[in-house]
């Protein structure tokens, strides 16, 4: 029988699938030297980001022919050592892309109408309504960099609160962009039009520090940057800086470039609104994930 250790925590709904193919050994918390003994004899590796699935652990999985993330990002799994021994890769894209939308409008709400703020002196016990002053998304231009999934989600929710939409990609959906009258345009054009800017691109060498100091330069000081895709897309220095400066007016971000977020410049700024990477922590997202994923391992065993 397929044997599959399961190293984080996962929706039990994917582990219940799991278990009418394979025998399954959930065994979270792992120590490094733990992880190597117990990967020895497994088909399959079942993680989310927590176990670092490094070269030295593929190695040591003598029997591994798949490593499966119940999640979207491989920032964690070493996929060319996996690729090397011909060990199939998957993960679940498509589970989050909801949560992550939603997180995306809220956040933009958030910075739109002072949620935090009013929350906070609310229960301070303030009433500043003319303090709480704020603007309305309707008829403001909507910047989506990568129109996936996740970007084309999330714009056919903005366009429910009746935002104009501009989109970058190498790859232009021009289905997406004629239902939703959006228009495709090179990234400065995007920046320097757009009143709020979000960000939905993997995390390669080549999008890197893609919004550096020259393109938040490039946005109106009225300009608001939100980021749920990867920390390190934006040079978080530079972010700093534009922030301080006032060059733009804020941002929202759910993603850093060293996680967790400790004893960053950004935790003392006034106008952005942070959030500890919950762009997929959903109940339905985890439980897509997981099930979507087990769904992939056994196609891929069959």
């Amino acid at each position: 029988m397929v044997k599959i250790l399961v190293t984080d925590k996962v929706h039990e709904d994917g582990v219940k699938l799991l278990r009418e193919f394979a025998d399954v050994e959930v065994a979270t918390g792992l120590k490094p030297d733990e992880l190597l003994d117990r990967v020895k004899d497994c088909d399959v590796l079942v993680v989310r980001s927590a176990t670092k699935v490094t070269g030295e652990v593929i190695a040591a999985g003598k029997q591994l022919k798949v490593i499966a993330r119940a999640g979207v990002g491989l920032d964690n799994i070493d996929v060319k050592s996996a690729e090397a021994r011909k060990i199939k890769v998957l993960n679940a894209p498509e589970a989050p892309t909801v949560a992550v939308a939603e997180l995306v409008l809220g956040h933009m709400l958030s910075f739109a109408r002072h949620f935090p703020q009013a929350d906070a002196s609310t229960k301070q016990g303030k009433w500043e309504k003319k303090e709480l002053l704020g603007t309305e998304l309707r008829g403001k231009t909507f910047g989506i960099i990568g129109t996936g999934q996740i970007g084309r989600t999330v714009g056919y929710r903005a366009i429910a609160f009746q935002m104009n939409l501009l989109l970058n990609d190498v790859i232009r959906n021009q289905e997406f962009a004629e239902r939703t009258e959006g228009k495709y345009v090179d990234i400065e054009t995007l920046l320097k039009e757009s009143d709020y800017v979000t960000i939905h691109v993997p995390l390669l060498s080549a999008t890197k520090h893609m919004i550096g100091k020259r393109e938040l330069e490039l946005m109106r000081p009225t300009a608001v940057l939100i980021n749920t895709s990867r920390g390190a897309i934006i040079d978080e220095k530079a972010l700093v800086e534009a922030l301080q400066n006032k060059k733009i007016a804020g941002a929202c971000l759910d993603v850093y470039e060293s996680e967790p977020l400790r004893d960053s410049p950004l935790l003392n700024l006034p106008n952005v609104v942070l959030t500890p990477h919950i762009g997929a922590s959903t109940v339905e997202a985890q439980r897509d994930a997981s099930v979507i994923v087990a769904k992939k391992i056994k196609e891929t065993l069959a």
